[in-house]
C-alpha cells in the first residue's frame, strides 16, 4: 500500500509541474536509433530541447561559459548531446578510449547523472565524458561511504567527443542503453531523475557548471536534481 501511495503522490508532483520548469526537460522521441553525431544541426538533434547549464554549485551565474544539454530517446536508448564554450581545457595526459578511466572527474568532462528510484533517490547512476573522448560510469550508492567504487560497474553505453579549436567549443555525445538505468520499458510520460553537469579550466582557472545547482561543495545531492520526462514530437 505504501509503494501505491507514493507512486500516486508521485503521479501529482510531476502533473503539477510544467514542461516549462527550470527543473523539467522534455526528452523528444526518435523513431530509431542513429549512430552518435556531435553536430547540434543534424537532423538527430534538430528536434531536441535543449537545457542550459550556466550556474556554479551555489546558483550564480559562470559568465562566458553557457554550456547547453540536448536530449532524445529511443525504445532502447537515451541520448545526451554536451555543447560547451571553453577558454582553456585541462585534459589527462596520454588518453584511452580503449576502457575507461576511473578518475576521469580529475580533468575537463561532461557529467550525467540518472536516477529512476524514487524512493531511495541516493541510488543512481553516473556517465562522463572528456573532451578527448575518455568515458566512466559509476552506478552510485550514497549509502555508502565510498560511492566512487561504483566505477567499477559498466553499463554499456557509447560516447564521443569533439574540440572545435577555432570555436573555442568543445562537444560530447552518449548513448545509454535504458536498461542500465531503469527496469521498466520507456514510454511517453515515463519520468526520471537528473542532473548535469561540466568541470573544465585548469586548476588555476578552474569552472563548474551546473544545470540544478547542488548548493553544496559536493555535485552529489539528489535531492536537487531535476526531472526528464519522454515525449512525442
Amino acid at each position: 500500500m505504501n509503494g501505491f501511495i507514493s507512486a500516486v503522490l508521485m503521479m501529482l508532483v510531476l502533473s503539477a509541474v510544467p514542461a516549462s520548469s527550470p527543473g523539467m526537460v522534455e526528452c523528444v522521441r526518435s523513431n530509431q536509433d542513429a549512430p552518435l553525431t556531435l553536430d547540434p544541426a543534424s537532423p538527430f538533434w534538430r528536434d531536441a530541447r535543449a537545457v542550459t547549464v550556466e550556474k556554479d554549485r551555489f546558483g550564480k551565474i559562470v559568465p562566458k561559459f553557457r554550456a547547453t544539454v540536448r536530449s532524445r530517446w529511443t525504445e532502447k536508448n537515451i541520448y545526451f548531446l554536451f555543447a560547451s564554450p571553453y577558454d582553456e581545457l585541462h585534459l589527462k595526459p596520454s588518453p584511452t578510449t580503449q576502457k575507461e578511466t576511473n578518475e576521469l572527474w580529475n580533468w575537463d568532462v561532461a557529467e550525467a547523472f540518472i536516477g529512476s528510484d524514487f524512493n531511495d533517490i541516493q541510488r543512481y547512476k553516473e556517465f562522463e565524458v572528456s573532451p578527448q573522448g575518455e568515458w566512466v560510469d559509476l552506478d552510485i550508492d550514497l549509502h555508502k561511504p565510498h560511492h566512487e567504487d561504483g566505477w567499477m560497474w559498466n553499463s554499456g553505453f557509447e560516447s564521443a567527443a569533439r574540440i572545435d579549436e577555432p570555436e573555442h567549443m568543445w562537444y560530447a555525445a552518449m548513448r545509454i542503453p535504458f536498461s542500465a538505468i531503469d527496469h521498466q520499458v520507456p514510454v511517453a510520460g515515463h519520468t526520471l531523475r537528473i542532473n548535469f553537469f561540466f568541470s573544465q579550466g585548469t586548476p588555476a582557472h578552474h569552472h563548474e557548471l551546473t544545470w540544478q545547482p547542488p548548493m553544496k561543495e559536493t555535485f552529489h545531492v539528489p535531492e536537487r536534481f531535476g526531472l526528464i520526462r519522454l515525449v512525442n514530437k
